[in-house]
């Protein structure tokens, strides 16, 4: 490991108890900063009301001021009752489709997270997966704190265990520590140690947990689909530096794991995005092919890799005029 990224380890690598609540709503309202959540669901009726309500009791209501401002479920075309049993918790949901409608939709959580910055308005955005299982609130104080406590930091990751098995009816005991991550630790981990060794020191370098100050994030492109988490990281070290990138640990992630040929599609996706950051130049649309088994043996599966990106949100001509108004 990089002797810088060691200093770094040291110096910006915090636990969420490190920033008492009480503490960060007197900086909050002293500094007039606002901050928006932001949760991406697709088909999470499961957990997605309980993520909201939590974030709403413990960080919103009841406060000398709230924490959080803004709370938004972005639905990206969920069948089920995602949108209902979100807005019947109090999060305010837009529809994915509603968002810049000029320019079509594209699947894919990054396309969903680029078009959330054209629906809040916060000085922080902060993004929570909507899968996650025994949310706690700390995981948004965990990550919005530095940004609000320490100005030279722009982007906050979180980090945590993430145990694999036993789902979430199981008792811990069957859960298997540290080996949630797989697609982290066979993809993006050798990826980034090999290519940006900078960026080593992230435990959770692809989680969905994550803070950044808007003025950084209306400047990075974004990977429309699983890669986004790697783009934007990559490109927030080359964009401010190191030191303005920095980790919290909130505990334990406990969410839906996807199967075997899920987690390929996502691997292959963020290896595109690795590629792209390293080539800049023009590469044939790549497609993976997987095998299922039918009656009559393996068949295989093609799926397109997602390849398209999304500008920084600084040239799309609807986030300007917004501002200007």
């Amino acid at each position: 490991m990089l002797e810088e990224v060691e200093r770094w380890l040291a110096d910006r690598s915090w636990s969420a108890a490190d920033r008492p609540l009480d503490q960060l709503l007197d900086l909050k309202r002293a500094a007039g900063t606002t901050v928006s959540v932001v949760l991406p669901a697709l088909d999470e009726e499961a957990t997605v009301g309980a993520i909201v309500e939590v974030i709403r009791r413990e960080l919103i209501e009841g406060l000398p001021v709230p924490l959080v401002d803004e709370l938004v479920v972005i639905d990206s075309g969920s069948a089920d009752r995602t949108s209902e049993v979100a807005a019947k918790a109090g999060a305010r949901v837009v529809h994915r489709d509603e968002i810049l409608p000029r320019i079509p939709a594209l699947p894919g959580k990054g396309e969903v997270l680029w078009r959330s910055l054209l629906v809040t308005t916060g000085d922080i955005v902060c993004f929570v997966d909507a899968d996650l299982r025994d949310f706690s609130a700390s995981f948004v104080s965990g990550i919005v704190g530095p940004l609000l406590t320490d100005p030279g930091v722009q982007f906050v990751k979180a980090m945590y265990d993430r145990p694999l098995g036993a789902e979430f009816d199981g008792p811990a005991p069957g859960r298997t520590p540290g080996q949630g991550g797989r697609v982290t630790e066979l993809v993006a981990r050798p990826l980034l140690n090999l290519h940006w060794p900078q960026l080593a020191g992230f435990v959770q370098p692809l989680g969905g947990e994550y803070a950044v100050r808007r003025s950084l994030l209306e400047r990075l492109p974004f990977p429309v689909g699983y890669g986004v988490e790697l783009g934007l990281l990559v490109d927030a070290l080359h964009t401010v530096g190191l030191d303005a990138l920095a980790q919290v640990d909130v505990g334990v992630r406990l969410h839906r794991h996807q199967d075997g040929q899920a987690l390929g599609r996502m691997a292959a996706a963020i290896y595109r995005t690795a590629q792209v950051r390293l080539s800049r130049g023009h590469l044939v649309r790549p497609e993976l092919t997987q095998f299922e088994r039918g009656p009559e043996g393996f068949v295989p599966r093609t799926y397109a890799v997602d390849t398209e990106e999304r500008p920084p949100m600084l040239g799309v001509q609807e986030y300007g005029r917004r501002h200007v108004a």
